[in-house]
């Protein structure tokens, strides 16, 4: 089961851009995409520790700030490196209203 928390509206976040949550496990980089499709993952590239919330947005992937690799921001891999993943968070929306799956968090964080 599930536990829903709410982070925010569409709206706190621009098209093509990026919010942080900070979270008991670290911060988490919040995407709009163009098509307001809104994604969750790993605010830190595993390449360099680039903000990955800094990067450009370009259809359904983030480029990182830093040195360029690309993230898909529905599964987190890295495209174009040998390896890299961030990991990835369910959100979902209700109306203009935008809620994190906190039960990932916490199991993280028990870890």
């Amino acid at each position: 089961m599930s536990d829903w928390i709410e982070i925010g509206r569409l709206d706190d976040i621009p098209q093509r851009g990026a919010r942080c949550v900070n979270t008991p496990i670290g911060r988490i980089a919040v995407f709009r995409t163009a098509t307001d499709d809104v994604y969750a993952i790993e605010d830190r590239c595993p390449h360099r520790g680039g903000p990955l919330s800094q990067g450009i947005v370009h259809g359904a992937e983030v480029t990182c700030p830093l040195h360029n690799w690309v993230f898909s921001l529905e599964t987190g891999l890295a495209q174009g490196a040998d390896e890299g993943a961030v990991r990835t968070f369910a959100l979902k929306r209700d109306g203009s209203r935008i809620f994190m799956d906190a039960t990932m968090m916490m199991a993280i964080a028990a870890e």
